[in-house]
């Protein structure tokens, strides 16, 4: 770009958007003279949804800001925990997170999840449309305008992702009230309710039972109750209900 140039400096924690010689203190950036200030930063490697305040000059300004010669930028994380305005915080997770989805909503946390691709574009446009925040490591689809909001997972491990999204966002905490399998909320329900779902072993050794509103789904304290209790006590210690 042969328009102003203007020197921009990102916080550590988003350094790793960003090519090696501009991860350390502010680097010249050429501009146009006519894109947005958002528009040079997603230039540059970083979604704007990991963006939390743009400070030109000393003083915080919107993306929409148009950069001038000589101007000092400094790009700062999201604040945690971050608010999200206008709806009940809600989530949508792209298809390579479904293990961090079913741990949402073990802990009763709303967390749409789809096992098929749906495309860019779609997820988007459903994000939009449901108020959902949407997951993901794509940062490609964290950059789409139609986006209603986003956020990047930045580990590859599910349980540093579910400790990273408890922390940053800070959902109210329900654990046992949502099927992991579908999202739906779950109901109390009797044996006989859930008795085609059940095994003999299962019939003969468990008494409490729960079951989804939404796909029927039966659901009791069976073999692999301790590992989720586990996950659930970590969450609670960590970051209350």
């Amino acid at each position: 770009m042969n328009g102003p140039e203007i020197h921009v400096a990102f916080a550590p924690e988003l350094r790793l958007f960003v090519p090696h010689e501009r991860r350390s203190g502010a680097t010249a950036v050429g501009t146009d003279g006519a894109s947005t200030l958002g528009h040079v930063v997603e230039s540059l490697g970083v979604p704007l949804p990991e963006v939390g305040a743009l400070v030109v000059n000393g003083r915080e300004t919107p993306v929409s800001y148009i950069p001038t010669a000589g101007d000092s930028v400094e790009v700062r994380p999201v604040a945690r925990p971050q608010q999200v305005p206008g709806a009940p915080l809600r989530f949508l997770l792209d298809v390579h997170l479904g293990t961090l989805a079913r741990r949402l909503r073990l802990l009763g946390v709303d967390a749409a999840y789809e096992s098929t691709d749906l495309g860019d574009p779609a997820l988007a446009a459903l994000s939009a449309a449901e108020k959902r925040v949407l997951l993901s490591r794509d940062r490609g689809l964290l950059r789409r305008r139609e986006l209603w909001a986003g956020a990047y997972i930045y580990s590859t491990r599910p349980d540093d992702q579910l400790r990273d999204v408890l922390a940053r966002f800070a959902p109210g905490l329900a654990p046992w009230t949502r099927c992991t399998a579908c999202n739906g909320l779950l109901e109390k329900a009797t044996k006989e309710q859930v008795a085609d779902q059940l095994e003999g072993g299962t019939q003969r050794s468990y008494d409490v039972f729960a079951q989804c509103g939404e796909c029927g789904r039966a659901y009791w304290k069976g073999a692999h109750h301790d590992r989720l209790e586990a996950i659930v006590e970590r969450a609670l210690t960590e970051f209350g209900a």
